[in-house]
């Protein structure tokens, strides 16, 4: 498995290029923003997109989708169920404050414990509200990485400020859902660095 991450967005996000070397079809997640190198980086590989894979629904991680699927149209969009209302609303959204009125309708939902496979990597989604009611994490067992979005930072967590937020909810899931996963897991955050749930279980100060 080949990830590659591609800052992305006003804000930088952390969007990530996944490919299955062994079939070459890949998934990207959190396409923040969307750039003709982006686009050129993804060609270069070669690799079949199939999916967009969204940890939640905020403007800063959703806004290089219309873009994306004009130069991929066959990509599956793959969010949270209790995103939905979120997605579809660029004031719940938070696109509107960028100037862009970004609605998202995505192709497939998931809960908690679902699965999707992309070529041979097969995907594990973690319901994780808090940041946003329909935060998820992507957990990939084979390989021992998850993508956090923004519910896991390194030595940090994503903001409990926002409407629908609860930081409550936040730290419930993170010590059910992420800090029971192996500690030698690989974490791809949607901001800063990458880390591993070791380090953050005995470092992170907010949870």
């Amino acid at each position: 498995m080949q990830i590659t991450n591609m800052p992305s967005g006003p804000l930088g996000v952390n969007t990530y290029l996944v490919i299955d070397e062994t079939t070459n079809k890949g998934f990207i997640v959190d396409p923040g923003g969307w750039t003709e190198k982006m686009k050129d980086h993804v060609m270069s590989t070669g690799a079949e997109l199939e999916f967009i894979v969204l940890t939640h629904g905020h403007a800063d991680h959703i806004m290089g989708i219309p873009k994306l699927q004009e130069d991929f149209p066959n990509v599956k969009i793959v969010a949270d169920k209790a995103e939905e209302q979120m997605l579809g609303d660029p004031d719940f959204n938070m696109s509107r404050q960028w100037g862009q009125l970004t609605r998202i309708h995505p192709d497939l939902f998931v809960t908690d414990g679902d699965t999707l496979v992309c070529g041979s990597i097969e995907m594990h989604f973690l319901s994780t509200p808090g940041h946003s009611p329909g935060g998820m994490c992507v957990y990939v067992p084979a390989w021992n990485v998850l993508f956090s979005g923004d519910t896991v930072f390194q030595g940090s967590i994503g903001r409990t400020d926002f409407p629908g937020s609860s930081f409550k909810k936040l730290k419930t899931a993170i010590h059910e859902k992420i800090w029971t996963l192996p500690d030698e897991t690989d974490v791809y955050p949607g901001h800063m660095g990458p880390t591993n749930i070791g380090w953050e279980k005995e470092h992170n100060p907010f949870v």
